[in-house]
């Protein structure tokens, strides 16, 4: 991606880190991992030079970024051995949907 291109990817990628180290915050695994996918998705698109697929692209990271930020909320274990989450402004009217893997822990 050369010019106006090149600088819209990179504030994407940016914008998708953020929404990563946000709603990882404290987790390192997770957010070397999400960091890591993030990376991966870019350069296998580098390659792409068609304007409209681009835009399908670039469109595709703002969506990313929004659901990142939006849709994913960590829970910690409490001191009580269950799992609390805080919900922030950008969580209102989210639906909250719990891995099973934290329920088969939690029981």
């Amino acid at each position: 991606m050369g010019g106006r291109g090149a600088g819209e990817a990179l504030r994407a990628y940016r914008a998708v880190l953020r929404a990563t180290r946000k709603s990882f915050v404290g987790d390192t695994v997770m957010l070397k991992e999400s960091a890591a996918e993030v990376r991966k998705k870019f350069e296998e698109n580098r390659h792409v030079t068609a304007d409209s697929e681009m835009q399908r692209l670039l469109e595709e990271a703002r969506e990313a970024s929004h659901f990142i930020s939006t849709m994913i909320v960590q829970a910690k274990l409490s001191s009580r051995g269950g799992y609390e989450v805080k919900l922030g402004e950008e969580h209102a009217g989210a639906t909250l949907e719990t891995p099973e893997e934290i329920l088969k822990t939690s029981i």
